[in-house]
């Protein structure tokens, strides 16, 4: 069983998460915002490439280019499991990374933006606020866990008028940010 440590303090996570959005770029809050309304598509039914290449490019746009690789109809399919209410977080991470370009972490935030009150995306810098860094399916089921643990204690509170609405969205960026400012200027 994975094991997390939250490292920075509970009460400066609602100023990291804030802080997180004042400090990214307008073209990273355009392709947060996009990847957002692109997952509000996948849960209405468009299971298009598009949209997914459009959450890809906002985790990683380097692996943009491995997506058109797969057909039309197992994007389809895979977007569907994905976007299936009743699914299990094993069964969509599974049918996410059968496509090509699509590891644990690009899964997870195509999760996420689909359903952004459930799920968080599996990122190293998110991780690395909680003292880890192993990505399986398993880690990423217990690493959802704990951070719902912590959305739901109110420590962070959702950010209504951005992208992902949630607290739980609002934590991952918390954490993400930490981490960031840990990290020399990038």
């Amino acid at each position: 069983m994975a094991y997390f440590e939250l490292q920075p303090a509970e009460l400066d996570l609602q100023q990291l998460a804030e802080q997180y959005w004042q400090e990214a770029g307008e073209r990273e809050q355009q392709l947060e915002k996009a990847a957002f309304e692109a997952g509000e598509g996948i849960r209405n039914g468009d299971y298009s490439l598009l949209n997914l290449e459009t959450i890809v490019r906002w985790k990683s746009e380097r692996v943009v280019h491995y997506l058109i690789a797969n057909s039309n109809e197992n994007i389809k399919s895979a977007l569907a499991v994905a976007a299936s209410p009743d699914v299990s977080i094993e069964d969509a991470v599974k049918a996410l990374i059968g496509l090509r370009g699509v590891d644990i972490s690009i899964a997870s935030a195509v999760l996420a933006v689909i359903y952004p009150e459930r799920y968080a995306v599996l990122d190293y810098r998110s991780l690395e606020a909680l003292g880890h860094a192993r990505h399986d399916v398993r880690f990423y089921e217990e690493y959802l866990a704990f951070c719902k643990r912590l959305a739901e204690c109110n420590i962070v509170k959702p950010q209504s008028d951005l992208p992902g609405p949630t607290a739980l969205h609002a934590l991952e960026r918390a954490l993400w940010q930490w981490s960031r400012s840990l990290s020399p200027a990038e």
